[in-house]
């Protein structure tokens, strides 16, 4: 096997591993990325086949680089997405090698030491990017015995996957509400377990709500709310970018769940949040829209009212009146789709670099390890640390403290 020595690594070629490689040669600093399969290949092979962007072309994306051929304020299909980062690279000259697994990384001295398919790497710095989406939640609920298929949302493709019957989606966060819209529009039954979720509205007064985040300062926003940690964001780009209302959904057939639980004898409990969950949600896009108006007073914007946005319908049947108690068999449910989210693994990663409850310690991304780092991670440094666009300022900061260690060190050898 092969060993080299470089003077950073970073771990990853997707988004943030590119954003990290651009950012460091901006700074002048040499480095070397792995990515143990293609550039974004979690955008490749890991969603499904209809997948747009949740934000607009002119947003969701690094500042050297707009999509080609893409209205502005459309939404890049995940082949689009694809191909920009493939451009991305080569605008960049990105120093990647593809196919490279890293199968473990120890601290050796003032470095570390990668054991990788292709060989051992030595490096001064390390930037672990390999993303939030590591490791699918999946509930051991409804057992193989019940004759269900089920599957993670990063494993769903189209609805002709599917065996015929009903399906329950679990997860109504910005994934599991389009797959369950995407089923319901193709004419199957369909249950939706709605957790708790914000739902912003896809644009208000002619400006999307990306746009809207952002001069509210929402983006910047450090740290989660508490008791918020386990709100999810239901949005959607898909059918030329729509606001997601549980209420539309059910009036165009779906049927709304509150959480699942215990399964027993072919029969899921239904928790009784479902009615709390959705009137939060509706509280969370009326706030939005009362701050959005208040904005646009404070600072004098001549954009159109649009006081018809603000109006909620009458609650579906199927929230006054929830299902507490799901009979799959009853109800002609043949496939679970858990859009349930994914857990970190950092099983290769073996630096005491972890806080008591398994997470990275860091400090908007600095490790308290000296030369490890992490990048594109839920909230690393605010809220838009794990989106496109977010991650590209976070990897700046990452460099400049990469580059100023580089002098420092350099400094005490002159001395």
């Amino acid at each position: 096997m092969t060993s080299e020595t470089v003077d950073t690594l970073v771990i990853g070629g997707g988004q943030a591993g590119l954003a990290m490689s651009a950012q460091l040669s901006a700074h002048g600093q040499s480095h070397l990325v792995l990515e143990r399969h293609r550039i974004a290949e979690r955008w490749r092979t890991e969603r499904w086949d209809s997948l747009v962007a949740n934000g607009p072309a002119w947003h969701d994306r690094f500042p050297i680089r707009k999509f080609d051929k893409l209205d502005p304020d459309s939404f890049a299909s995940k082949h689009d997405i694809v191909a920009y980062f493939e451009g991305v690279a080569e605008q960049i000259a990105a120093p990647i090698r593809c196919g490279v697994a890293v199968t473990s990384l120890v601290q050796d001295g003032a470095g570390f030491v990668a054991e990788t398919s292709a060989g051992q790497v030595r490096a001064r710095n390390v930037v672990v990017a390999t993303g939030p989406f590591q490791k699918p939640l999946i509930p051991t609920l409804v057992p193989e015995s019940a004759g269900i298929v089920q599957m993670h949302s990063n494993a769903y493709r189209n609805p002709g996957q599917l065996p015929d019957g009903a399906v329950l989606v679990v997860g109504a966060g910005s994934s599991g509400s389009q797959i369950a819209d995407e089923i319901n529009r193709s004419g199957r039954k369909v249950f939706l377990s709605v957790g708790p979720h914000d739902r912003p509205p896809r644009s208000y007064r002619g400006r999307d709500f990306c746009w809207w985040l952002g001069v509210l300062g929402q983006w910047e926003q450090k740290v989660k709310t508490p008791g918020t940690e386990h709100i999810t964001i239901a949005v959607s780009g898909a059918y030329g970018g729509h606001t997601v209302d549980f209420h539309d959904l059910a009036a165009q057939g779906m049927t709304l769940l509150g959480r699942v639980g215990a399964y027993r004898d072919g029969v899921l409990a239904v928790g009784d949040d479902l009615g709390r969950n959705v009137r939060a949600g509706n509280e969370n896009y009326l706030a939005t829209l009362a701050l959005a108006d208040a904005f646009a007073v404070e600072h004098g914007l001549d954009l159109p009212l649009e006081e018809e946005a603000k109006l909620i319908g009458p609650e579906p049947d199927c929230v006054t009146h929830p299902i507490l108690a799901l009979d799959l068999a009853a109800e002609g449910v043949t496939s679970i789709i858990w859009a349930t989210g994914f857990a970190l693994d950092f099983g290769w990663l073996q630096v005491d670099a972890f806080d008591a409850q398994g997470r990275p310690a860091h400090d908007r991304g600095v490790s308290g390890v000296p030369g490890l780092y992490f990048l594109g991670l839920p909230w690393l440094a605010r809220r838009a640390s794990p989106f496109i666009w977010g991650v590209w300022g976070d990897a700046e900061y990452l460099a400049g403290h990469i580059a100023a260690k580089d002098v420092s060190t350099r400094g005490q050898k002159t001395a």
